[in-house]
């Protein structure tokens, strides 16, 4: 049975050393350093749009917009609030390709010095963006774009990186409720980049980015001289000679196949098989690894839908309820907290089950019931924040599951032995894809709320959900096969 399998010798946690608590916590706050200063422009966006319109200054008279216009951005608050919308979408396109050359990237260079290199050189950028360029006055929209377009390339460097040292790290056996709790990081993020951002805000928008981004600054120093990429830097075996004593049933969790000749690509990773050190892999061969394509795709959709309630769920409580704005950034914690839970127990159960694809079905067949409901929550905030947490657990952890867990197995196949030369490519080709599909939805949110309304938006939802389902459907098929293939033989050993 797949129970002792998980717990043997005390897989899951009594053979972490403190090398794996150090790793952990210094690629969970990395990554939650990255996404804090993210959270911090969406929180002073209100501070940003009045300091860049007259408004914020002259309430009594109208002064001529050209003595404005040399300071100023915008004659009004709400092409100020577009203009900032624009500066979110050329962020998620940015990131999303810069998602794929990082993966790249970080599979030829150290993953430490290409992590530190993006959190510091983020931290710059954006202590430019907001801090010198308020103290100086120097309001342009083009050095914004640009500014933004850099920030998105330098952060896509974050997530390849910790996926893959995390990979280095930890092995199958406990992967899936280790990476689960792991990939809480970005929404403590969020909640971090909120407290910060609130913290100062008072003293000005410029400081909430100064105060991030020296942060980040900082824990890129702390990741450069102390984070360890793999066991191999310390004498330590990594985790593929410790699975190579594991037994058949071990198989990568994404591979559902009875044995590896199911499999036949047109391609070889290695020349030979006397090859000791497996060179980083091309991103033809990295697109072409069982499982990448069909994870890719249905994480574009599955992204797309959790990161819309990223950054629409505050606005949503606020114009559908008539909450205060304060209230509803409050209420909407509750979205991560159930994402956090959800991804750590559908972790768990795929590590007992060995296979990830039946787990996230299941939960996003009850993520699409999850949607009817919470669209046609009342006006409570009790029931509404139960609801959402239900959605959050049932869209969120699924999320989780494919970013973090799913696709260091993607980059740990037999196919390439196991090698991490190509887990961050494959990391890189899975978010990469995602947040395509995340800045595409982020304009039809908004066009589809201008025109239909919210029930439209949601429905939007299910339609995304499903698709996700859909892309995953013949892994899903292949592993409930596997599943009850594998049931018969343990019965008829009986």
């Amino acid at each position: 049975m797949a129970w002792p399998n998980i717990f043997q010798r005390g897989t899951l946690f009594s053979r972490f050393s403190h090398h794996h608590v150090v790793v952990f916590l210094l690629t969970f706050f990395s990554y939650s350093l990255l996404h804090a200063s993210r959270k911090t422009f969406s929180n002073v966006k209100v501070s940003i749009s009045k300091q860049w319109t007259p408004s914020a200054f002259n309430k009594s008279i109208r002064l001529p917009v050209e003595i404005w216009s040399s300071n100023h951005l915008f004659p009004s608050a709400e092409e100020a609030t577009l203009f900032l919308g624009t500066l979110d979408t050329i962020f998620l396109f940015s990131y999303a390709v810069g998602l794929f050359i990082s993966g790249i990237v970080g599979d030829r260079l150290n993953l430490r010095w290409v992590l530190s290199f993006g959190m510091c050189s983020s931290a710059l950028v954006v202590f430019v963006f907001g801090p010198v360029t308020e103290w100086l006055h120097f309001y342009n929209k083009g050095l914004y774009c640009c500014l933004w377009i850099g920030n998105g390339l330098l952060q896509s460097t974050g997530w390849p990186c910790v996926v893959a040292v995390m990979g280095n790290w930890f092995g199958k056996a406990g992967r899936g409720v280790v990476f689960g709790l792991w990939s809480a990081c970005a929404s403590v993020g969020n909640i971090l980049g909120a407290c910060l951002a609130s913290s100062v805000l008072q003293y000005g928008y410029e400081y909430a980015f100064l105060v991030t981004a020296a942060v980040q600054f900082a824990g890129g120093i702390i990741i450069f001289f102390g984070l360890l990429v793999s066991p191999e830097e310390i004498g330590i075996p990594g985790i593929e000679a410790e699975e190579n004593f594991e037994e058949d049933s071990h198989r990568p969790l994404i591979n559902g196949a009875e044995n590896e000749d199911e499999y036949e690509p047109n391609y070889s990773i290695q020349e030979g098989s006397t090859t000791t050190q497996v060179k980083a892999i091309s991103f033809y061969q990295a697109c072409c690894l069982p499982g990448v394509i069909p994870y890719s795709l249905a994480y574009a959709c599955l992204k797309l839908v959790n990161y819309s309630f990223f950054f629409w769920l505050p606005f949503y409580l606020s114009n559908n309820f008539g909450w205060k704005e304060a209230e509803a950034d409050k209420l909407s914690i509750w979205y991560d907290v159930g994402g956090i839970i959800g991804g750590t127990l559908q972790g768990f159960v795929s590590d007992v089950l060995q296979k990830r694809a039946p787990v996230l079905a299941l939960s996003l067949l009850l993520a699409v019931g999850s949607l009817v409901g919470y669209s046609r929550s009342p006006n409570d905030k009790s029931i509404n924040a139960l609801l959402m947490a239900v959605t959050g657990f049932f869209i969120g952890g699924p999320s989780n599951m494919i970013s973090s867990a799913i696709s260091a197995d993607l980059g740990h196949q037999e196919l390439i032995q196991g090698s991490s030369e190509a887990l961050a490519t494959v990391t890189g080709i899975v978010d990469g894809t995602g947040s395509i599909g995340a800045a595409v939805g982020q304009y039809l949110v908004s066009l589809i709320q201008d025109n239909l309304g919210w029930m439209w938006v949601f429905y939007f939802f299910i339609l995304m959900t499903s698709c996700t389902i859909l892309f995953i459907s013949p892994l899903i098929v292949r592993e409930i096969r596997h599943l009850m293939q594998r049931r018969q033989a343990h019965s008829l050993s009986e």
